[in-house]
């Protein structure tokens, strides 16, 4: 959890940072593409917000009415950020960039007089609106980056781990929606940005605005179709998913190999917080076996099966006849 905590502080921090500067870099210049970076970044500081709740309310100790701790908490901020990302910044760009190409390309990074919440702003004749946006996105690229190293190192800690061969394994397989959402968030906050430079600089040699335009188009649907990726992850875990079929299969064998162990009737398993795994067993023994020796051997199998997995916190043998 400490690593997930200063992923998200690291994005906390670049976030704020970002949003401020692409705020100010929208009202020198009226760009679209700014203005949804802008929602994009403001969306991100608020979700990183919600991520901290998450560790903070995850690490509650148990209670009679929370028996298994509050390690799903997490999986619930991590499900409302999807749905803020998709909601604010994805649809806000989209709305934003569909508004400016409707209305016949205007409000491109050389646009004159700024509207912006009533305000009527003209900026400084002397100012390079382009030259604003390149300083502005160039600088939020090296602050998205520093996050971006940060969720990728707790990541690949987590993929040497489990022994996960690719990003695409990990994105499937791991509980740790924190990491995970932090990493997405800066991932295609990058791609954004990439996106609102392509379009700055396509305007620049063209002087046509809808370069700028199309390019707050294409991050919006860019962050609203990882916002649904990641809802789709979130809900997952929400619903009490099961660790992953090879995962489960290598703990079944672990029981199976015991010679006490006769038969498995029933084996389930599920995930009640990042990295924290409940297992249950039905399992037939050895009638030979007396009291103190089916203790010893269920006792043996849950320290097998923590040692197999470091996910597994809870084991339950219930011994089948």
């Amino acid at each position: 959890m400490a690593g997930s905590k200063s992923v998200v502080l690291a994005a906390l921090f670049a976030n704020g940072a970002i949003a401020v500067l692409k705020f100010v870099g929208f009202l020198l210049t009226g760009s679209a593409a700014m203005l949804s970076e802008t929602y994009h970044s403001i969306s991100d500081t608020g979700n990183q917000v919600f991520l901290l709740i998450g560790i903070r309310y995850s690490g509650r100790e148990s209670t009679r009415t929370h028996p298994f701790g509050y390690g799903k908490a997490q999986f619930f901020y991590s499900f409302l950020v999807s749905v803020f990302l998709f909601g604010i910044a994805g649809w806000e760009s989209l709305k934003h960039g569909w508004s400016q190409l409707t209305a016949g390309g205007h409000g491109g990074a050389h646009s004159g007089s700024i509207e912006f919440l009533f305000i009527s702003y003209q900026p400084p004749a002397w100012l390079d609106p382009l030259w604003v946006n390149y300083s502005v996105l160039l600088a939020a690229f090296a602050f998205e980056t520093y996050a971006l190293v940060k969720a990728r190192a707790e990541m690949r800690r987590q993929m040497t781990r489990n022994d996960w061969g690719s990003y695409r394994e990990a994105f499937r397989k791991t509980s740790d929606v924190t990491t995970l959402t932090a990493l997405t968030e800066d991932t295609i906050a990058l791609a954004g940005i990439t996106i609102a430079l392509v379009g700055l600089f396509l305007e620049q040699q063209t002087g046509n605005a809808f370069f700028d335009n199309v390019s707050a188009l294409l991050i919006g649907i860019m962050l609203m179709g990882f916002a649904l990726a990641l809802a789709w992850e979130n809900k997952r875990l929400l619903l009490g998913e099961s660790l992953p079929a090879d995962e489960g299969a290598r703990l079944r064998e672990a029981i199976l190999a015991h010679g006490s162990v006769v038969e498995l009737v029933d084996f389930r398993t599920v995930y009640f917080g990042p990295n924290e795994v409940i297992v249950s067993a039905d399992v037939v023994f050895d009638t030979d076996l007396d009291t103190a020796a089916l203790d010893d051997a269920i006792t043996a199998i849950e320290t097998d099966l923590k040692d197999l997995n470091g996910d597994v916190r809870k084991v339950y043998i219930e011994p089948e006849t």
